[in-house]
């Protein structure tokens, strides 16, 4: 039996830690250390993600010496301890300095991704990127779920300490692997005797430039959808609002369990996901309820389709014995994507308010399909095999 199972699981934890103050971290500041201001939150989750960005390849290089789930159990026992400081730190310049080390330290599960891709066959890579995908949305929907119900019925430091139980159990996970053997080193799956040639750089950088592009689009609006959504819909409370927030994780499940019980093709279109996720972001920012939850439910399935795809089509380029550093060039792309819409967003909403994320961002997935279409034009245009023109239409 593979680790698959287990590692799939280890990152669903991963991800329900990491999503809890997703939505809620200007209602974290302001509860815990009295800062109201956009900028601050965008510049913390800015720097969030570039520590995320600059940690990643220097684990990547370390996991080549020790192996990924023994350094897994090292960093996730260290981000534990960090976060229990977290909780109990009182000072906002001590918090950034032990919750930007925490996210350094947790930044390392995101080894997991390349790492599974190797105990798989190619034919079954779209499903396990689908799965992952999954796992990443139903993560984001448990971890706003739980982080809103922290924050409103405890103190918000108790968010750091249910982190601390999901670092725990991803700990547990890890050693149990270990100790039962299967943890083997990354062995790239034996390969069809008709492999093509790998692709060449320019197309993954090119590919890495459209996914800067469309993460840009996907996370700009997210820090302060929260409270973008108490103001238009006048309905209080963080368990209401981190049920909307999740309304596309909910999608992304749908959608897979479907494609699964209908065993559909993953496909290949792009262009038409991009332009319902635009049409999404655009009555998410009419303010109006209704408009709003309709938005929520198209964004999430053009974010589930577009993911899939996008990734699928690095995977398509690269070959096993590159998927590490293949990966990591594109996370680099996609990282600094989430850091510009993590540094924007805060500067948006103080100087056009809470609308204007959604509306730059729609400008974005404008833009993702303008360089979808100039930057890889080329895959688009081959002539589609059966199973790709019946899924491009879904």
């Amino acid at each position: 039996m593979t680790p698959t199972p287990w590692l799939v699981a280890v990152t669903a934890v991963a991800v329900i830690s990491d999503a809890m103050l997703l939505p809620f971290y200007p209602q974290f500041f302001a509860a815990r250390f009295g800062v109201t201001d956009p900028s601050h939150v965008g510049t913390y989750l800015a720097m969030s993600c570039l520590v995320v960005l600059v940690a990643l390849p220097g684990w990547a290089r370390l996991a080549r010496r020790v192996g990924t789930l023994p350094l897994l159990l090292v960093t996730q026992l260290v981000a534990g301890g960090l976060s229990l400081s977290c909780a109990v730190v009182t000072s906002l310049p001590w918090f950034w300095g032990l919750s930007l080390a925490m996210l350094v330290a947790k930044a390392s599960y995101l080894l997991v991704y390349p790492y599974l891709m190797h105990f798989e066959p190619q034919d079954r890579h779209a499903t396990l990127i689908g799965t992952l995908s999954v796992v990443v949305h139903a993560g984001g929907i448990l971890g706003a779920m739980v982080g809103g119900l922290v924050l409103e019925h405890w103190a918000a430091a108790q968010v750091f300490r249910v982190m601390a139980v999901g670092d725990a159990l991803q700990v547990a996970v890890c050693a149990w692997l270990i100790r039962r053997g299967r943890a083997p080193h990354s062995t790239p799956h034996a390969a069809p005797a008709t492999e093509r040639a790998p692709a060449s750089s320019g197309a993954i950088l090119r590919l890495g430039l459209v996914m800067l592009l469309f993460t840009f689009s996907a996370y700009l609006a997210r820090p302060f959808f929260a409270r973008y959504w108490e103001l238009a819909s006048g309905l209080p409370g963080e368990v209401l609002a981190g049920a909307v927030f999740a309304i596309p994780g909910a999608v992304a499940v749908a959608l897979l369990a479907l494609d699964l019980l209908a065993r559909r093709p993953a496909g290949q279109a792009i262009l038409l996901p991009l332009a319902i996720g635009l049409v999404g972001l655009l009555l998410q920012a009419s303010g109006e309820v209704t408009a709003i939850l309709a938005g929520r439910v198209l964004f999430g399935w053009a974010l589930f389709r577009i993911t899939v795809r996008l990734e699928l089509r690095l995977f398509q380029l690269s070959t096993p014995d590159r998927y590490a550093s293949d990966f990591s060039k594109v996370h680099v792309f996609q990282g600094l994507g989430v850091l510009v819409a993590s540094w924007g967003a805060g500067r948006l909403v103080e100087a056009f308010g809470l609308t204007a994320p959604f509306l730059i961002a729609a400008t974005g997935l404008a833009l993702c399909a303008l360089a979808y279409r100039r930057l890889l034009v080329g895959a688009e245009t081959r002539p589609a095999a059966p199973s790709d023109s019946v899924s491009a239409r879904t």
